[in-house]
This record gives structure tokens, C-alpha cells and sequence, in this order.
């Protein structure tokens, strides 16, 4: 074989082989774009049909295609759908932002942009079942959290400095709270911010201005408030969100949402649930009349008080001056000074008395002393010798002839000598 038909076999061997496989682990063995996005075809159409659940953030109409953003309610997720106009007209009414609906469909990959996109075939709103069902699951959760329990709840301010308040733009609402409560208390302030109230964008406008308001260190009160509407309209002030963020507020939170019979859970989680906007207006501040009715009945009773009282120091007054002590000081010198002469007369006797006394029982103890005395034997002619040594002689062989002795007699005493000793037989 000539070398170019060589060369043209080699070739076209070549081009017949497989290509290399490759495994995406390293640079080397790298994906090409159009591979990866293969891949990924394949594997979202093996989904298959699924239904999917969700709120619409937006409705837009081109020919016969409506395409929809379907949102997750509860966290910051969207999906792009794409659903045949013939699939709306079995609805009892249009579709609408805000929403809530159930999609059948299969998602497809569009390789040119890498957007994965739900096309749909059949759609259904949500019906009222659903979605109390749905609110009653999200409330038996939180409720088991604690976020509900009374220990929570913390008490209004008296007479809050000034007042946090959110409703919709231009809301009626904002005009029952705001002339309720300054029609009570004409000095009320408020802090202000209005946003959507339903919808898609409802939820993260009103935390957003709860907390703003909570940042404010003079807003001691935050009332979240809007007028009555469909449990649909009502949804924002159920999201598990918007909940959270009450239960973090460190400002009490009054909710004042829809009617009396309206029952959102952002009542259950606020520190105070206002039946409508106006009672909430006539909530958050105490009455200025009311006060001042009451702070005259106060004056009215301090004043019977205190009264009462200088009354009742006046009579003790008087009775005490009307006392004869008081009245006339002078007079009762006399008595006095017969009631003291006759107590002084009483103690010279008692006295004189009880020091004769204690003089008899002297000269009986003194005659006594007298009769058990030496002495007393001296009287009687007795004496006592001392011996040379200084003691008294008690026998006459102590003593010899020409001892010096001392003799003590009742009256005196002398010295001698003894010229001779004799004892006793």
C-alpha cells in the first residue's frame, strides 16, 4: 500500500474510535461545558412528573404561555415555571401574585443558559383546607417551642414615650390606631413605617421595619396592624419568619390584624392581641380623661385624709389644753404642797420608826457581845498574864521564878514578877 493511503487509513481509524473517557477529578480529565450540561439533562429528566407546592411572587401572560416564579413561603427559595394558558381556564379565577398553588410538571434544563425550569400542566390553588391544616401544623410547632407560653409575655409601658407602628401604605389601619390612641392621650407619638402588608413581599418588609423599630432605645411599644381580608390576605402574619422575629423582639409587640374573628398565629406569639386596629389604638395608652377622673378622686380622698387627720390633732389639742394641768398651773400648787408635806411628815416617821428600831436591836446585839467579851470577866476581878514570850499564860508551869509577865485587868494594865511557882493539883 503507497504511504498516502497509509496515512488516510490511520486517519480515518482514528476518527472512528471512541473518545477518551473522562472522570471530572482532575484538570486533566475536565468536564467540557457541553457534558456537564448533558449530564445534568439527563439526570432532571429522570425526575419525572412531580407536584410541586409554593406561593407566586409574579404572573406574567406572553401568547399562550404564562410564566411564573413560584416561591417557598417559608425560606428564601424560587423556581422559574412555565405553564400553557389553557391550563388557567378551568380556575374559578385568574392567577394572581401571592397566591398559594399546587404545579404538575416535569422540570427541563435549557443547555444554552443553564436554567432549570418547571414546565407545568396542571395547576390548583390551595384550598382553605390546606392551608388551615398547613397553619395548624406551624402552630403546634412553635407552640412546642415555647414561643406561645404566658411566662413570654411581657407587660405594656403605662404611657409608652413613643410608639412603633406597622401597617400598609396609606392603611386605614394606620388612621384607627393613630386617632384612637391621641384621642385618649393627645400627647401619643408615634414612629411610623408602612410596606405591603400581603403578597409575596409583605413578610420581608414588615421585619424588616420590626426591626428598625426595635432598634429605636424611646419605642417601648410596636403595634403590627392592617385590616380585615381573606385567610389568603392574612397569610403574611402566619409565617413561621415573621413569628420568630416577634419572639426575638426585645420591644413588647401588640397585634392588631384583620377582625375580632381573625385569628392569625402572630397573635399567638404577640405580647398583646388587639381584637382590630382600634382597640389597639385604645391599648397601648391609658385614657387621659380616665386619669384624670381618677387622679381627682385621689386629690379628693388625700384631701378628706388630711383633713380628717388635722381635725382629729385639733380635738387632742384642745382636750389636752382644757386639762386642768394646763389650764390653770398655778392652782394646783397648794395641793401639791399639802401632798408634800404630808409624804415629807409620813417619811420622818417611817423613818424615826425604823431607826429606833435598828437602835434597840443594836444595844440587845451590844449587850450580848458584852456578856460572851472577856472583859466582861475582868469585870469580875479576873485578870490575864502574858508570859516573857508575849502569850497568854494558861499554865502556871510555864512560868519560873523571876519571869517578867505582863497583867491586863478590866481597867489597865501593869508589870510584875513571879516570885514562885506552884501548879495546879
Amino acid at each position: 500500500m503507497s504511504a498516502p493511503c497509509r496515512t488516510l487509513a490511520a486517519v480515518t481509524a482514528q476518527a472512528a474510535a471512541p473518545p477518551p473517557q473522562r472522570d471530572g477529578k482532575s484538570p486533566e480529565q475536565a468536564f467540557p461545558v457541553r457534558e456537564v450540561s448533558l449530564r445534568m439533562r439527563d439526570y432532571i429528566a429522570r425526575l419525572g412528573r412531580i407536584w410541586v407546592e409554593g406561593q407566586l411572587l409574579s404572573v406574567q401572560r406572553r401568547n399562550s404561555l404564562l410564566w411564573l416564579e413560584l416561591r417557598d413561603p417559608e425560606v428564601e427559595a424560587s423556581l422559574s415555571v412555565v405553564l400553557p394558558a389553557v391550563a388557567e381556564r378551568g380556575l374559578a379565577a385568574p392567577l394572581e401574585a401571592g397566591q398559594r398553588v399546587l404545579l404538575q410538571g416535569q422540570f427541563e434544563f435549557w443547555m444554552k443558559n443553564g436554567r432549570i425550569t418547571l414546565r407545568a400542566s396542571q395547576v390548583r390553588p390551595v384550598g382553605i383546607g390546606e392551608l388551615l391544616a398547613t397553619l395548624e401544623r406551624r402552630k403546634q410547632q412553635l407552640a412546642a417551642e415555647g414561643l406561645f407560653a404566658a411566662a413570654r409575655k411581657r407587660p405594656l409601658p403605662l404611657l409608652p414615650r413613643r410608639i412603633g407602628l406597622i401597617t400598609g401604605v396609606n392603611a386605614q389601619a394606620r388612621h384607627d390606631v393613630v386617632t384612637n390612641a391621641q384621642l385618649r392621650w393627645p400627647g401619643a407619638a408615634f414612629e411610623v413605617r408602612e410596606g405591603p402588608v400581603q403578597g409575596p413581599q409583605a413578610v420581608p418588609a414588615i421585619i424588616a421595619a420590626l426591626q428598625q423599630l426595635d432598634a429605636l432605645d424611646d419605642v417601648d411599644v410596636i403595634v403590627i396592624a392592617r385590616g380585615g381580608g381573606s385567610l389568603e390576605d392574612l397569610l403574611p402574619f402566619s409565617d413561621e419568619a415573621l413569628i420568630r422575629a416577634v419572639a426575638a423582639a426585645r420591644t413588647p409587640v401588640v397585634s392588631a390584624i384583620g377582625h375580632e374573628q381573625d385569628a392569625p398565629i402572630l397573635d399567638l406569639v404577640a405580647d398583646l392581641r388587639a381584637s382590630t386596629p382600634t382597640d389597639a389604638g385604645k391599648r397601648v395608652v391609658p385614657d387621659w380623661a380616665e386619669e384624670s377622673r381618677r387622679t381627682a378622686e385621689c386629690r379628693t380622698r388625700l384631701d378628706r385624709t388630711m383633713l380628717g387627720r388635722l381635725e382629729q390633732e385639733r380635738t387632742w389639742l384642745e382636750q389636752t389644753r382644757s386639762r386642768p394641768a394646763l389650764a390653770d398651773p398655778a392652782g394646783l400648787l397648794p395641793r401639791l404642797e399639802e401632798e408634800l408635806a404630808t409624804l415629807r411628815s409620813r417619811g420622818w416617821r417611817a423613818l424615826d420608826r425604823r431607826v429606833t428600831s435598828e437602835h434597840r436591836e443594836l444595844e440587845h446585839l451590844r449587850a450580848r457581845a458584852r456578856g460572851l467579851s472577856p472583859l466582861a470577866t475582868l469585870d469580875r476581878g479576873y485578870a490575864i498574864v502574858k508570859g516573857p514570850d508575849g502569850h497568854y499564860v494558861r499554865d502556871a508551869g510555864a512560868l519560873a521564878a523571876g519571869d517578867a509577865v505582863r497583867v491586863a485587868v478590866a481597867s489597865g494594865h501593869f508589870g510584875a514578877q513571879v516570885t514562885d511557882v506552884a501548879s495546879a493539883p
